[in-house]
């Protein structure tokens, strides 16, 4: 073969391989472009689901869309025990307040008077000393027939006296649901955790698998159930015992009233020439 036939087969070769390799780099580039498209269609699409993966799966939403009728009860029962308590305790704090006030106010007022009737009308038609006073000055003035076998100053001092206790009865009225709520809510909580943790193994056991993202989630459910007893009792508990206190308080206020009215009154009957 000739020098002038090789190079010419050479050139044929040449050129044969470089055509193929054009056509063969055409597909490849284009397969390489592909995948470089596809990740930045999911950057795109990436914040659309973002928000789903905020969710909490295992919080209070998902124990109330989960539950059955049992938990969901439960749920109830404690929240209209926390609204009740503190109802209670706001109306209660507010009724001692304006006592205390009305207390201030007859010491300012009610003992200026020298009649016992200008001082009464001093006081508010509503006012828990009122009410004694009245209780007191009819007692007084109502002491003829059979009454007249007791003793005035008896007969004076008990109507006071079942005035004061009709007034601690009315200053009581709701201490009794505080104390319900402050005994009884953590025992509810629990009971709602001991009915979600039978679920949840009862689930699981159907399940046939007991891997941690498969207990925690039902079993951290369920714990939500007694800390929300306790967060609906500790606040029933202390305000029980605040509002008992401030009772104490508002009741030492009126049997000092009443023993100043209980006094006026005998001694008034005593000295006829005073008057009224």
């Amino acid at each position: 073969m000739s020098i002038k036939t090789q190079i010419r087969t050479s050139l044929a070769t040449l050129l044969l391989t470089l055509s193929l390799t054009s056509v063969g780099m055409l597909p490849g580039t284009a397969l390489a472009q592909a995948p470089a498209a596809a990740p930045a269609g999911e950057t795109k699409a990436a914040p659309a689901a973002a928000p789903e993966t905020l969710e909490n799966p295992y919080g209070i939403e998902a124990l109330w869309k989960q539950g059955d009728a049992v938990s969901r009860g439960t749920l109830i029962i404690l929240i209209i025990m926390s609204m009740g308590s503190w109802y209670i305790g706001i109306v209660k704090l507010i009724e001692q307040a304006k006592m205390m006030k009305q207390a201030d106010e007859s010491d300012l007022n009610f003992w200026k008077h020298k009649s016992i009737n200008d001082g009464i009308d001093t006081l508010h038609e509503d006012s828990a000393f009122r009410f004694v006073a009245d209780k007191g000055l009819k007692a007084s003035e109502h002491h003829e027939g059979n009454l007249q076998q007791i003793d005035l100053n008896t007969w004076v001092g008990m109507a006071i006296q079942r005035s004061i206790d009709v007034v601690a009865n009315r200053l009581g009225t709701g201490l009794a649901f505080l104390a319900t709520v402050g005994s009884t809510a953590p025992f509810v909580g629990l009971f709602g955790t001991v009915w979600g943790i039978y679920h949840a193994l009862t689930a699981i056991g159907i399940a046939g698998q007991a891997s941690i993202d498969k207990v925690a989630g039902p079993v951290g459910e369920s714990l939500i159930m007694t800390a929300m007893g306790l967060a609906v009792a500790v606040p029933a508990v202390l305000g029980y015992n605040w509002l008992v206190r401030r009772n104490k308080v508002v009741m030492e206020l009126i049997r000092h009233f009443g023993g100043g009215v209980h006094m006026v009154l005998v001694s008034r009957h005593g000295h006829p020439a005073k008057g009224n």
